[in-house]
């Protein structure tokens, strides 16, 4: 029988999704399963989304390809939702793509060759493995710890991991795995190391909005003299509450990117063109939705937090943004613990599912007593999740 790739073999499974066939076996017992294993969230698609994409529907006899980069329409509303934060961006600066998914692999592929590394702190958004595997690209590591709350640690620790072969430093603020906002200091660091040793900065920043305690958001974005080197990679699926969408985009003022995200574009055609009018729809109304969704989130990262710290050997800091906590548990392997939780234990009829967050490492052994939670459910079933969580530690421990 012939053999896959090596790079189909070395492919790493999602541990977002790897334990989704232990919830379908407790579904099937009759188990209610709390789903914090995954960032989707249960806040509804704003209407706006749904009536553009009917209106759509009702004055169009055809649904065709469109540009490679983009409506044209969708590119000005996301330049002028930017201007909304100080970031000038012209429409010629963003690229549409095939969902954040796709800006993080093309992102890759446009600036480095096989072989080549990026810089990335881990915890990290898992997927990034992956989107490193499919371009043939290594991750280098930079570890951060859950005692300092995540932040980045000193410049020295960056510079080390550069070498010859080092394309660019990835950032994702605010951060998918940890809900750390990186303070302006640290990204103007990481910019610094980018200028002294000439590489790209790659910045994911689909959490852009959702910041807690009045802190502020710092996109590379508003360093303009560094602006050749910045790429930001953003999506519509959490700021929209629409997922399935699978519209995300890239902005870039360097004109040689452009020109090859053009070509990759235009390899796949086009990005998806009936969700492309409900994104124009999301931001040109962003302002009638987001605040009470910001408010919302923040209600379930106090009631998240306030359970955790009601649990024994339970080790976390307060979340700063996004909807995600990366916490140590009082377990030597938390994927064992885990799939406890699906198979072996519930209360009245429930259980809790949670992502391990060994796989959001790329550090062998970094992560093994650490789980992150995905605070995307309404606030009373959060408690009650964070409560039966706390009882299987206990069962676990036994």
């Amino acid at each position: 029988m012939p053999a896959i790739s090596r790079r189909g073999a070395a492919m790493p499974a999602s541990p977002i999704r790897k334990l989704v066939p232990y919830a379908n076996e407790a579904k099937k017992k009759g188990i209610h399963v709390y789903h914090l294993n995954i960032g989707q969230p249960d806040i509804a698609t704003p209407p706006v989304i749904f009536d553009a994409i009917a209106e759509y529907a009702n004055t169009e006899k055809v649904l065709p390809y469109g540009p490679s980069d983009g409506l044209p329409e969708l590119k000005e509303a996301i330049s002028d939702y930017l201007k909304g934060y100080n970031i000038d961006v012209a429409p010629d600066e963003v690229f549409i793509t095939t969902a954040g998914s796709e800006a993080i692999v093309f992102s890759m592929m446009a600036v480095a060759d096989p072989g080549d590394e990026f810089i990335v702190f881990e915890p990290f958004y898992t997927n990034y493995n992956g989107f490193a595997r499919m371009a043939d690209v290594k991750l280098v590591p930079v570890t951060t710890s859950v005692e300092e709350g995540f932040h980045l640690p000193p410049r020295e620790a960056i510079k080390s991991k550069i070498t010859e072969r080092t394309r660019g430093i990835i950032l994702c603020n605010p951060n998918n795995p940890t809900g750390t906002v990186y303070t302006r200091d640290e990204v103007e660091m990481v910019m610094e190391i980018a200028k002294e040793h000439d590489l790209f900065v790659l910045s994911d920043e689909v959490y852009r909005e959702f910041t807690f305690d009045g802190r502020k958001h710092t996109s590379v974005l508003s360093f303009v003299s560094e602006a050749d080197r910045v790429i930001v990679m953003d999506s519509i699926s959490k700021r929209f509450s629409a997922c399935g969408a699978r519209i995300g985009y890239i902005v870039s003022k360097n004109r040689g990117v452009l020109e090859t995200l053009l070509k990759f574009g235009q390899a796949r055609l086009c990005p998806p063109t009936i969700e492309q009018v409900g994104a124009i729809a999301g931001f040109r109304h962003i302002s009638e939705f987001m605040s009470d969704m910001i408010a919302e989130y923040e209600r379930r990262r106090d009631a998240v937090y306030e359970e955790l710290m009601k649990i024994p050997g339970v080790f976390t800091r307060k979340p700063e943004g996004a909807f995600y906590t990366v916490v140590r548990l009082p377990v030597e392997n938390a994927e064992e613990f885990a799939i406890f939780m699906l198979k072996d234990f519930n209360i009245d009829g429930k259980t809790t599912m949670v992502a391990p967050a060994n796989g959001f490492y790329a550090t062998e052994g970094k992560g093994q007593d650490e789980i992150r939670i995905a605070y995307v459910l309404e606030v009373e079933q959060l408690r009650d999740a964070i409560r039966i969580l706390g009882e299987g530690l206990k069962a676990f421990g036994k």
